[in-house]
């Protein structure tokens, strides 16, 4: 199983920073015996891990370097490395940067390295949802008050996906996608795809939809219970706040580098 991280974003809407916004503080961990600063990224890493990633491929730009420092000076059960967006063209052509590596993988993972959400296994119950459905791609969901800016995702009463409505006004569903499952053949096959659309699909619900309308089955899994966007400046005022409150019961111990 591969995870795949789309980080090469300049991260605009946050700047300016001293660092890649993948790497601002939230909450903590304790090495050590000692209280240490966690990056965002690493809630997105812990995550991908627990539901069975033994890679997970980030898709940085040149600019990122720190990136790679951070992560090398640190220990996880899984291997990580790097594939370089040259230019910023969207979040498909971040994602199909990995996709020679993902092919071979029976299943792929994607998250945005900006976020932070709950339940911490979100991804096990999308793969199990969309094994289930015999569909070959899977939505985890979260509900959020503002709909309009993400991409809301309307399914049918099987949860069986009918349309991703990126960014739009009237969006008719306050579930939001905030992950994404699939196998690796459905990756490849989204790659060709986008291809066969002349790599004009800058956001991935359109693609999907256009995935969908060719006859393929995306499972949608309501089973996500909050998601914030650290990306902005009030999603990362809510990521502090949120985590400041709720502590988990047993705090996490690693070895240091």
């Amino acid at each position: 199983m591969i995870g795949i991280i789309p980080a090469a974003g300049a991260g605009q809407r946050i700047q300016p920073l001293g660092c890649s916004k993948e790497l601002l503080p939230v909450g903590s961990r304790v090495v050590d015996g000692v209280e240490r600063p966690k990056a965002v990224a690493e809630y997105l890493v812990e995550r991908m891990i627990a539901a069975g990633a033994d890679q997970i491929c980030m898709v940085i730009s040149a600019e990122k370097s720190d990136l790679i420092r951070y992560f090398a000076e640190r220990s996880y059960a899984a291997e990580i490395f790097y594939v370089l967006q040259q230019k910023p063209r969207g979040l498909c052509d971040a994602l199909f940067r990995a996709e020679p590596f993902a092919r071979h993988h029976e299943q792929v993972l994607i998250g945005l390295p900006d976020t932070i959400w709950f339940p911490e296994n979100g991804y096990r119950a999308a793969l199990a949802a969309m094994q289930e459905s015999s569909a070959d791609a899977g939505l985890l969901l979260f509900p959020v008050m503002n709909p309009s800016a993400f991409d809301a995702v309307i399914s049918d009463e099987y949860g069986c996906v009918q349309e991703v409505e990126v960014k739009r006004n009237d969006a008719h569903s306050h579930w939001v996608w905030g992950a994404v499952t699939s196998t690796g053949p459905a990756f490849h096959d989204l790659k060709l795809l986008w291809e066969s659309r002349h790599r004009e699909d800058e956001y991935l619900g359109h693609l999907l939809n256009a995935h969908i309308a060719a006859g393929n089955v995306v499972r949608s899994t309501c089973a996500g219970e909050l998601y914030m966007d650290v990306g902005t400046l009030e999603g990362y005022r809510q990521a502090l706040d949120y985590l400041r409150s709720h502590k988990p019961h047993r705090e996490e111990s690693v070895r240091a580098a």
